[in-house]
């Protein structure tokens, strides 16, 4: 909803004097009729040049009095169509931004109370509202720290309304603004905090979980804040339904500084055990699981799910029984054809299932670690792939020889 595209803004026609009545006119709108003239009249006078002083044009301290005085009466979206809100709106951005600096202090003061005052519209008007800040977003240098605050304003009103897909958010976009942010690393890690409890509030928590790894990079790895993501980020990751890579957390700093939690144990357990060390880590951290809202049987099913595919990356190639799948998976062979569909199904395992033979041929397995094991088993996999290239080569260099020979004994044989 936000584009990227940076805008400028450009002010209506007009005198400073014109606008500024412009902008209170409008706001008039809200009141009484019989009070109108009366609210109008303050900013009509301060408006005016006495005589023997510098026009108001000139004068810019009285321009902020002026326009500072104008942004404490807006007090919602005001009275009138979208196209005017727009306008209005608009017309007040480009004004505050050209008379305060974009770093100052007093502008993000500002700023906040009318992104306050926007945000707090009804539903009925959110979309006006989100073009309202969506305008002010793509006004501002792409460099700007107040677009960390007019962004976040956006989330939160998106949030609110449970309209967060509307925004169409992404992580490339998210992790560009950062880099052109000038904002502080713990600005950034508040921001991507935001958007981590957004989409986890409106239900989202794969995007949540997606956010949380790159958010608990910006923070140090020994703080109180990331050793708290770290323990959220594993507790999600086992909990996610479709979340089977583990190996990539432990490249979290956050995360080993952490190693002497009871989750970074079970986490090891996800990463290289199966169901019996499951079942021995939960038999020695008795609720441990109900502790960190993680479901027994949930889990069970995902360990089964990364045994076989562990189990099945040392058959690539090959015919794997169906009672040792059985064996590792501690179930009845008659339930094996359904775990092997479900583990297809989650992706980690490819292959053909044969009941005439009771075994799976796999063609292509997931490791859930690619560490010094995993590589001996692939250079074993390519020197057999080599020899078996080599003998084909060779069959054919051979037939081509048969070949070439065919001709010429035919040859000598018309001559006799």
């Amino acid at each position: 909803m936000a584009s990227q595209t940076d805008s400028v803004s450009i002010f209506a026609e007009g005198t400073f004097e014109e606008q500024i009545l412009e902008l209170v006119t409008y706001v008039a709108r809200s009141r009484p009729e019989e009070e109108r003239a009366a609210f109008i009249a303050p900013f009509q006078d301060a408006v005016k040049t006495e005589e023997g002083k510098k026009p108001i044009e000139e004068d810019e301290e009285r321009r902020k009095s002026v326009l500072k005085s104008v942004l404490q009466q807006v007090n919602g979206l005001g009275d009138g169509s979208e196209n005017e809100i727009e306008g209005f709106f608009n017309l007040l951005y480009a004004h505050l931004l050209s008379l305060f600096p974009a770093s100052s202090p007093e502008v993000k003061e500002l700023l906040s109370t009318l992104l306050q005052t926007v945000s707090s519209t009804s539903a009925d008007r959110s979309t006006i509202a989100y073009r309202v800040l969506s305008n002010l977003f793509n006004s501002l240098p792409r460099s700007s720290p107040l677009r960390k605050l007019v962004y976040s304003t956006l989330l939160q009103l998106a949030t609110a309304n449970d309209d967060l897909d509307g925004l169409q958010i992404s992580k490339p976009e998210v992790t560009k603004w950062l880099s052109e942010w000038d904002i502080s690393d713990d600005e950034k890690a508040a921001f991507l905090k935001s958007l981590v409890d957004a989409f986890a509030k409106t239900g989202q928590p794969v995007q949540s979980y997606q956010y949380s790894l790159v958010y608990i990079q910006k923070l140090p790895a020994n703080s109180d804040a990331a050793k708290s993501a770290a323990v959220q980020l594993i507790s999600d990751a086992l909990r996610l339904t479709d979340t089977f890579d583990f190996d990539s957390l432990f490249k979290l700093d956050a995360v080993i500084a952490i190693k002497d939690h009871e989750l970074f144990s079970l986490l090891q357990v996800f990463l290289n055990g199966g169901l019996a060390e499951f079942s021995a880590w939960q038999s020695s951290h008795a609720g441990a699981l109900e502790k960190y809202n993680l479901d027994a049987a949930q889990l069970q099913r995902k360990i089964r799910l990364l045994a076989l595919a562990s189990l099945s990356s040392q058959y690539v190639g090959q015919q794997l029984p169906y009672p040792k799948i059985a064996e590792t998976l501690q179930v009845d062979v008659s339930e094996v054809e359904k775990w092997v569909i479900d583990v297809i199904r989650a992706g980690l395992v490819w292959g053909k299932l044969s009941q005439n033979t009771q075994s799976l041929f796999v063609t292509r397995a997931t490791s859930r670690t690619f560490g010094r094991e995993q590589w001996e088993l692939l250079e074993k996999r390519l020197l057999a792939w080599k020899s078996g290239l080599a003998g084909v080569l060779e069959v054919v260099a051979n037939a081509k020889r048969t070949a070439g020979h065919a001709p010429a004994q035919q040859t000598q044989a018309a001559s006799a």
